[in-house]
């Protein structure tokens, strides 16, 4: 499902050495991240979209918690419950502050992804996780923000077809700031111990 010159292409949007050493000059003592560190790079892109209850989000919403944003579909066959499970592990690892993290899972499928199918599939991983969807210009603004790359793949029958994403996982801090990427596959412990350098920052 996923490309892997696209995966490369999102490794190199997120951020670059040469940016990396400028932020590392010029703010002092720098956090320590297991992903990629990429605070200060863009202005977080907003979460514009609708949730899995009908209610309209904005990333502003989430002030006061960690938000990791994933994208993909609930039709995908490996790598988007994969990361789901990953992050309840997540959830799990940070013991009483679990509930200061907050899930977002971005659907690049609203046409199959009703808001009943999402509740259902959130919930098989954690009531607390929640879906975005949005029609195709909104999505398409929100991917872009991410760099984000998706396209739809035909199957043998109009209804049955694939979606090629991007994978990896971006952290806002808990003032709703982008800071972190990870690429699909780190370990739950890896985006644990981010979290909670992002939530040490916050007390």
């Amino acid at each position: 499902m996923l490309k892997r010159n696209t995966l490369k292409t999102i490794a190199a949007g997120a951020i670059s050495i040469s940016t990396l050493a400028l932020i590392s000059a010029c703010s002092g003592k720098k956090a320590e991240f297991r992903g990629i560190d990429i605070t200060g790079m863009n202005s977080a892109p907003d979460l514009a979209l609708t949730d899995h209850n009908g209610q309209a989000r904005h990333t502003r919403d989430f002030a006061g918690r960690v938000v990791t944003v994933f994208f993909g579909y609930t039709q995908c066959p490996d790598v988007c419950p994969t990361t789901l499970q990953e992050m309840a592990q997540v959830k799990q690892l940070l013991g009483e502050d679990g509930g200061r993290l907050q899930v977002i899972f971005v659907t690049v499928d609203p046409d199959r992804d009703t808001p009943e199918v999402l509740k259902a599939y959130m919930a098989s991983f954690d009531p607390g996780f929640l879906a975005l969807r949005g029609s195709a210009a909104q999505l398409a603004a929100v991917a872009k923000g991410f760099n984000v790359y998706y396209k739809k793949v035909d199957g043998n029958t109009p209804g049955n077809y694939t979606m090629d994403h991007s994978a990896g996982s971006y952290l806002y801090d808990t003032a709703g700031r982008l800071r972190v990427y990870h690429h699909y596959g780190s370990s739950a412990q890896a985006l644990a111990a981010d979290v909670k350098v992002l939530l040490a920052e916050a007390r």
